[in-house]
């Protein structure tokens, strides 16, 4: 029983050194990512809202 405990433990060790040595972003960084996946995410859904909007117009004179 205390064999698996001991593994248990190593394993929590071992995850917290390489935590450690992860190169976490800057409050900065993460902020500049985060307003640029916004304005991706915005960008594609206003392309979309014109392809769907076409599509149903094609869609409205071929069934007419």
């Amino acid at each position: 029983m205390t064999k698996i405990f001991r593994k248990i433990k190593t394993y929590f060790e071992e995850s917290w050194r390489e935590l450690k040595k992860v190169n976490w972003p800057t409050r900065y960084e993460t902020k500049n990512r985060t307003l640029g996946v916004l304005a991706l995410a915005f960008f594609i859904a206003i392309i979309l809202t014109i392809v769907d909007y076409g599509l149903i117009r094609l869609m409205g004179l071929i069934i007419k």
